[in-house]
């Protein structure tokens, strides 16, 4: 399967499972995100879906794989710390849920910075 075919593949099943996840039907959801994650490992938007149904599921540890998984690809991504420090506030990890946030709010500003 060429780049350009995988990716589709994975885009089709991400779209599927934001349906899923409007619908409510959240481990279809997780199924499909992982399927788009089997199609391209480093589809990020996918990995934030994932991670976000898996904490809707209240399946912390896991959804923290996945958003770590996502700041290791892209150090840089707001979104995966500041889902660390909620994933580590609910889990009542408060020294690292606080750094994950500080890690966002510093990676925020310099976001910001680079537009002025």
């Amino acid at each position: 399967m060429s780049d350009a075919d995988a990716r589709q593949k994975a885009e089709d099943h991400y779209y599927a499972a934001l349906d899923l996840m409007a619908d409510g039907k959240l481990e279809p959801a997780v199924a499909a995100y992982r399927e788009s994650l089997a199609a391209d490992p480093t589809f990020t938007e996918a990995m934030h879906g994932l991670a976000r149904a898996l904490q809707d599921l209240q399946r912390y540890d896991e959804a923290i794989e996945v958003a770590q998984r996502i700041a290791e690809l892209d150090p840089d991504d707001v979104l995966a710390h500041t889902s660390l420090s909620m994933l580590y506030q609910k889990k009542g990890m408060i020294p690292e849920a606080e750094a994950e946030a500080n890690k966002a709010r510093i990676l925020g500003w310099k976001q910001q910075l680079k537009k002025s």
